[in-house]
């Protein structure tokens, strides 16, 4: 493999209820590249999350297994630390997973990042995921995270995405979609 990204699509949300990625997750690629540019969410102390479709995104909800974790640096006191975000994990769920938790909504608070997603189209394994974001939460403080899991349908191909917040819109951000060869 030569590590080659190839843009397949990219998304702008604008007080978006979610960005959904809808084709270009086929057999193409071994590997698809979702990158996170300034997501921004119109609430305040929200996650960021995906969840996956086989159906073309008619419906969202497919089974996942994940861990969560985090790194995090308080500006104001020095303090930081590395933690386990035991109630992040999905334990063969169907909830969105969680790629940045209680982001702000303040001007200057938004978080950047990706998610790699594997063998999307395989109808005989597991679909394996990771992600790793930066940015800063409602504290202010910040936060890189981490998750990873996989999707536990080894019969269907995941051929949608779809990115939202816990609650309320996100505001602005981009998302592009890149195949890797």
């Amino acid at each position: 493999m030569s590590g080659k990204l190839t843009l397949i699509s990219s998304a702008t949300a604008s007080g978006s209820a979610s960005v959904e990625f809808t084709s270009g997750l086929d057999s193409t690629y071994d590997e698809y590249v979702f990158y996170f540019v300034d997501i921004h969410p119109s609430s305040d102390s929200v996650d960021f999350q995906t969840q996956f479709s086989t159906n073309a995104g008619s419906s969202y909800g497919m089974t996942i297994t994940s861990t969560f974790w985090m790194a995090h640096h308080n500006p104001s006191n020095g303090s930081g630390a590395i933690i386990y975000q035991s109630s992040y994990d999905l334990a063969q769920s169907t909830s969105n997973q969680t790629l940045f938790r209680t982001l702000g909504d303040q001007p200057s608070e938004s978080c950047a990042g990706e998610m790699h997603l594997f063998s999307p189209s395989s109808t005989s394994k597991v679909k394996h995921f990771y992600g790793v974001t930066q940015g800063v939460c409602s504290d202010p403080q910040s936060y890189e995270n981490f998750s990873a899991g996989y999707v536990n349908d080894a019969s269907n191909d995941i051929d949608a995405a779809r990115f939202t917040m816990s609650s309320g819109n996100i505001d602005a951000g981009t998302i592009y979609l890149f195949g890797v060869s």
